[in-house]
């Protein structure tokens, strides 16, 4: 049943498009419409561009407070509806911008498969991404070289798992299989960089429960993201997190020893683009100690790595969600609002990490930026 509840309203979106796709298609391509009623034309060709702007504008719109005005089972397939929806409008406009009932018949039957193929296109790619979504994580080994690192933490692991968004795309046996994948690599720490959970109604204790079965030898630490605002659960899933044995840092730190050798772990609660980054933590960093912070949104490693933070650990991205790595560059979305999107950053001696993160927000799909468990490596140049 469960796999029943998860997957068929989407395979009803799915099929929807496509049957209006189809009908649409035969309906225009097989008429003289636009000749006749050549206003409709240019009715459908506007109605084809704002579909075109919207859908871009989508990923913006929902970085805001979109998900607050509706239903809390209901933003994600409001949003999946308006992407398929957006998919047909385009259909349109590519018949309309095509000229369809000007060709010979010969050319007509070519522009028709070819809008068909175009039709077909961001399904196929939809479908590809809700897949990468749902059975695509990885681990992903990040070894970070820094010099003059301290004898005891030459070869210290690192766990992160950041962006669960735990809920119906990212339900408990996929929580389980990235809590598995962590512990298969014995980490001496491990940190959670925020976004356990959506929205309000998602379930907040169940994602902690599958959580604490993190293993490491310094425990288990994290970080608020913005979705625990959002979900106001951020006091609830510190004590309830507490309660499992995960302690969230919250403007505050936690020193560790390793060895002969201290590391300060540093935590913040979600960083508002509004604030001053960092304000609460600005003498946090402990000198002759190796100081990492845990932030759940990445643009703050300019002003972590002004104030003596060695290593900022990030995630909130999702690597873009959806993202094109062109001579090692990552485009995406998320560089409207970040410059650090996915992988490791570098300025001088300091170093952060972006992890692409496991859930997803807004549609359930993943290209580009699969979702991964991250192991941090640190090692001694």
């Amino acid at each position: 049943m469960e796999i029943v509840r998860r997957w068929l309203p989407l395979l009803v979106y799915a099929g929807l498009a496509v049957a209006m796709q189809l009908y649409i298609l035969r309906w225009l391509a097989g008429r003289d419409f636009f000749a006749r009623r050549p206003w409709r034309q240019r009715l459908l060709l506007w109605t084809g561009r704002t579909a075109a702007i919207v859908i871009a504008l989508i990923p913006v719109i929902y970085s805001g407070n979109l998900h607050r005005l509706l239903p809390s089972t209901g933003s994600e397939w409001f949003l999946a509806g308006a992407l398929f929806y957006g998919a047909l409008l385009m259909t349109v406009f590519l018949l309309a911008w095509t000229g369809v009932h000007k060709t010979d018949l010969a050319r007509r039957h070519s522009v028709k498969t070819l809008l068909g193929v175009a039709s077909a296109l961001p399904l196929g790619m939809a479908g590809t991404g809700v897949i990468v979504a749902r059975m695509g994580m990885h681990l992903r080994e990040v070894e970070i070289r820094v010099k003059g690192l301290p004898r005891g933490l030459d070869g210290l692991r690192i766990a992160q798992l950041t962006d669960l968004h735990f809920g119906v795309f990212f339900g408990p046996a996929e929580a389980e299989r990235a809590v598995a994948m962590a512990n298969e690599t014995r980490p001496h720490l491990a940190v959670f960089t925020g976004d356990l959970i959506t929205q309000r109604g998602d379930n907040l204790r169940e994602a902690l429960r599958i959580l604490s079965r993190l293993k490491a030898d310094a425990g288990v630490y994290g970080c608020h993201g913005n979705h625990e605002i959002y979900a106001q659960c951020e006091e609830a899933a510190t004590l309830i997190g507490s309660s499992y044995g995960i302690r969230y840092l919250r403007q505050t730190f936690a020193d560790l020893r390793f060895g002969d050798t201290q590391l300060r772990l540093t935590g913040v609660d979600y960083q508002r683009q509004s604030g001053a980054y960092l304000r609460q933590v600005r003498a946090a960093a402990r000198p002759g100690a190796y100081n990492v912070l845990l932030s759940h949104n990445p643009d703050v490693f300019p002003v972590a790595s002004a104030l003596g933070f060695d290593l900022t650990l990030a995630g909130h991205t999702h690597g873009g969600q959806v993202n094109v790595e062109i001579l090692e560059e990552n485009l995406n979305v998320a560089r409207f609002f970040t410059p650090y999107t996915k992988g490791l950053y570098r300025r001088s001696r300091h170093a952060a990490y972006v992890s692409s993160g496991l859930g997803t927000v807004g549609v359930p799909v993943r290209l580009g930026a699969p979702p991964e468990v991250t192991l941090i490596r640190l090692c001694a140049v």
